[in-house]
């Protein structure tokens, strides 16, 4: 599979071999905040624990993975975009795809997120089989939640988050496919 490029942004889909994008991404305290509370990635982590993750989940055919995001005119990379089943760990459900994002600070402002996040899941939505796409974020993180709501992404609930720092408030937010579409004719 493949993502079209936008206006500005050009995709692939991320493997092993990306690990230094990774971990330069994952090498910023404010890009963590929300995600690790702040604590920024080793070489080590990114290698042992965050590409055998990746790699357990990703399906070319079927566009799940990292989607590395560029800007066109230069080529540089500025984050990625994750889609998966919802669940993936514990009970995928393989009907509702789960999309997220990272991206890099110089990179937030601008719409980028928003841009690439609705190429990326216009076309691993065009799946029969996907019915709905859900996000989740921090409470705190409104960056992101402003992104899901561009995309056409409802509140669905509220929730504890549990991580190796305790609970801390989440939100769940989903569409269906059909929902999708309309945000990008308007």
């Amino acid at each position: 599979m493949n993502i079209a490029r936008t206006a500005r942004l050009s995709f692939r889909l991320m493997d092993e071999n990306d690990a230094d994008l990774l971990y330069e991404l994952d090498n910023d305290p404010e890009v963590m905040k929300y995600l690790t509370r702040g604590k920024v990635s080793s070489m080590e982590t990114i290698k042992e624990v965050f590409i055998p993750r990746m790699n357990a989940y990703r399906n070319e055919q079927k566009g799940w993975g990292l989607w590395q995001v560029n800007i066109n005119d230069s080529d540089t990379f500025i984050g990625w975009v994750l889609v998966r089943p919802m669940g993936f760990f514990e009970q995928p459900d393989f009907s509702d795809l789960e999309i997220g994002w990272r991206f890099k600070q110089m990179s937030w402002g601008k719409g980028y997120a928003s841009e690439a996040a609705l190429a990326v899941a216009h076309t691993v939505c065009q799946n029969p089989v996907v019915k709905s796409l859900s996000a989740t974020a921090l409470k705190e993180n409104v960056g992101s939640i402003k992104v899901m709501e561009k995309l056409g992404l409802t509140h669905v609930k509220d929730y504890m988050h549990n991580d190796e720092h305790g609970d801390i408030p989440a939100v769940l937010y989903s569409c269906f496919k059909e929902q999708l579409g309309q945000v990008n004719r308007n």
